[in-house]
């Protein structure tokens, strides 16, 4: 039998044809065309493992046709990698150009034969498709094949997802290839609400250029993925061989369970379309839950706790350890929710309290101090690798106090025992306590109140029943001397910790996470079930008390999870960055970086800092564009002179903003993101979960405190 053979390109060690997508324009391949081409699309990797094109530019090819038309073609690459192609012609037939054959992996009297395989001999027990013929090329005297062109359509074990090619020996006929990178692109496991970004190239790999229609997402679960607005490349146009274009795929699913979908662009190839597929694992877990703890010392320089006895000097940075400490668990922390005090400053400055392996500390501040100050802030932070914060001190030496009230969870490594956490439901600011009304006076020092906030049974059931922690803003006014609150469930004698830290005569307010335990039947003004906290004074001072949220059992809808960041600023009136200074009387609206927010973000966890007001003055802060009036609480109580900063869970309206309003004077604000909070999709509302609407809440029925206690 004659036997006619062709033996082209050069053997390219360590070669992977699955990464040939260049990122300049290479040349585009001259006939006559002697290549294969491998497209699994979403065909299962069964029994060639990978695509791939395969020319004399990455592989050595091995063509050969029999008397018969027995025809195939081995592509070698790489140290003893194949891809091999077998085909022929029915029975007693001979290849006939322009003609579609159905094929099989034996031929018979009917169907041609079509086989594939790879070095990895993954070998199918069927295999069906069809393959159409372009060009036969023959000897005009023996009129054995001399050049074949053709394209083929192969369905392994009944696999409905074809894998797809084009075949090409010694041709005059161009063909076009487009080969993706990654052929499959695989999320693996992603936590509801996150979001998960990929490239996916498409390389122009044939002779011929490729024309692009519009991408889309379709298959299984088409939901559980998009495309990425403007991060697109390839749809509507023309690529040139050689050169390459890309889409951009985020995976982003709201229910639980494996997800399966396919990225379509349609071409001009004989198939018609490429197909990428996509999956991922959707996991309905804890990640941006909260869990409060009992308010617990992590540092105190004064004594010496958690690191050296000595004042913070300028310039100089404490690594703080906080993971496994305070009744936070080892792994699974993502930010810790602190109390940070400052004490006996010798000159202004500020800390910044940040990741301990950021590679750069942000310019952003956590708390901001005169000389002489005393103080604290409630700072949310982003927990480093190995479960550390950093806490750097820009001028002068000062005594710094750490505190920790609870943590955010990363989504893995909590302990079982921890439970399931829990999710924010964020209020407009209510009045639950003013000791300057009313018959009590302010609290002793010494002394502590038992307070409670019983929420009004609803379409929400008992809301009591679900509500872990308080979130407060907590206000000591004019104290008599210096000295400090503690905010906790009651449980228990008064932790060692610190919540609102005052000097005399002032009006310091802080933002608060406080744990709570139900109130005993009978007790609370018959609020039975309601939950219950205790504030603890060490000099006698009028309280303010704001509820702005409360932290839920994560099964309450509209619950909000948080998503930690480093400190990001993005407002200094200052620099005029974001807004001016704010004038007396005045509201100035403070729009978030579009980066920072997507359709679920609902809330910015920021600092926010009065500098140097002209007078004493009030701060409020408020979601802008909702037609809400400002309410009466208020967010900072800065004295002339002062910068002075608080923990502000700022809600954003519609397009993303805030207000902030000054009562008094002039002054400068500076607004620090260290996180936002965004709706999470399996306790939503709604099938969609758009974060800037206002959610429903239930009512706050009744407050009140049970009384002063001694000691």
């Amino acid at each position: 039998m004659r036997r006619i053979r062709s033996l082209l390109g050069v053997l390219v060690a360590g070669a992977c044809a699955t990464a040939v997508l260049p990122g300049v324009a290479l040349a585009a391949p001259t006939a006559p065309y002697t290549v294969l081409t491998v497209d699994l699309g979403e065909h299962q990797a069964k029994p060639i493992g990978s695509s791939g094109v395969y020319d004399p530019t990455n592989a050595t090819l091995d063509a050969a046709a029999e008397a018969d038309d027995t025809f195939r073609i081995t592509a070698r690459y790489g140290v003893s990698a194949y891809v091999r192609l077998d085909a022929a012609p029915p029975t007693g037939q001979t290849w006939t150009a322009k003609q579609s054959y159905e094929t099989a992996r034996g031929r018979d009297s009917v169907r041609a034969r079509l086989d594939l395989n790879d070095d990895r001999t993954s070998f199918c027990t069927t295999g069906t498709g069809s393959l159409t013929v372009h060009e036969v090329l023959r000897d005009p005297g023996t009129q054995a094949m001399t050049g074949f062109a053709a394209s083929y359509e192969y369905h392994c074990n009944g696999d409905s997802a074809a894998l797809t090619g084009e075949i090409r020996w010694n041709s005059t006929v161009g063909y076009v290839a487009a080969l993706p990178d990654p052929r499959l692109v695989d999320f693996a496991a992603i936590h509801i609400g996150d979001k998960r970004e990929q490239l996916v190239t498409f390389g122009s790999l044939g002779s011929e250029p490729v024309t692009f229609g519009v991408a889309m997402v379709g298959g299984v679960n088409p939901d559980a993925f998009e495309l990425v607005a403007g991060q697109d490349t390839c749809s509507g146009r023309t690529v040139q061989p050689g050169s390459t274009c890309w889409i951009k795929v985020r995976a982003r699913s709201n229910t639980a369970g494996s997800k399966k979908a396919a990225l379509y662009l349609p071409d001009n190839s004989t198939v018609g379309r490429r197909a990428v597929p996509l999956k991922a694992l959707s996991i309905d877990g804890n990640k941006g839950t909260y869990y409060p703890v009992a308010p617990a010392r992590l540092l105190d320089t004064r004594a010496g706790l958690g690191a050296p006895k000595a004042k913070l000097g300028p310039d100089k940075t404490i690594k703080l350890g906080v993971a496994g400490r305070g009744g936070l668990p080892f792994g699974g922390v993502a930010a810790a929710v602190l109390n940070v005090t400052v004490t006996g400053p010798t000159q202004d400055s500020f800390l910044t309290v940040y990741p301990s392996t950021e590679y750069a500390r942000p310019t952003a501040s956590s708390i901001n101090f005169a000389k002489g100050w005393l103080g604290s802030n409630n700072v949310t932070v982003k927990v480093g690798d190995g479960g550390s914060v950093a806490i750097y001190n820009r001028n002068g030496y000062t005594d710094v106090v750490v505190d920790v009230v609870g943590f955010y969870a990363s989504g893995a490594g909590i302990p079982p025992e921890f439970g399931k956490g829990g999710q924010y439901q964020w209020f407009d600011p209510y009045r639950v306590l003013d000791t300057r009304t009313g018959t009590r006076g302010p609290l002793p020092a010494g002394a502590a109140l038992n307070g409670w906030i019983d929420f009004k049974a609803s379409d929400f059931g008992d809301f009591n029943a679900h509500v872990k922690a308080l979130v407060l803003n907590i206000t000591a006014v004019k104290p008599e001397r210096s000295g400090f609150l503690t905010a906790w469930s009651g449980e228990g004698s008064k932790p060692v910790a610190s919540t609102v830290n005052y000097g005399a005569g002032k009006v310091v307010p802080n933002l608060a996470y406080v744990q709570t335990v139900p109130c005993p039947s009978g007790g609370c003004g018959g609020a039975t079930g309601a939950p219950r906290y205790k504030i603890y004074t060490s000099a006698t001072t009028h309280l303010v008390v704001d509820l702005v949220g409360v932290i839920d059992d994560g099964t309450v809808a509209d619950g909000l999870r948080f998503r930690p960041l480093s400190p990001t600023r993005i407002a200094d009136s200052r620099y005029g960055q974001g807004l001016s200074d704010v004038g007396p009387n005045v509201t100035r609206k403070v729009t978030a970086p579009p980066s920072m927010l997507d359709e679920q973000t609902q809330v910015l966890a920021m600092n926010v800092t009065a500098v140097t007001p002209q007078k004493d003055t009030v701060l409020t802060v408020w979601p802008a564009d909702t037609g809400v009036a400002k309410p009466s609480a208020s967010n900072l109580n800065p004295a002339a002179g002062q910068i002075v900063s608080n923990g502000v869970l700022g809600v954003v309206g519609p397009t993303g903003a805030f207000n902030v309003h000054n009562l008094t004077g002039y002054t400068g604000v500076i607004a620090d993101v260290v996180g936002t909070m965004y709706v999470y999709p399996v306790t939503s509302s709604t099938t969609t979960t758009t974060g800037l609407t206002r959610p429903s809440r239930p009512a706050v029925a009744a407050t009140g405190v049970s009384g002063y206690d001694r000691g």
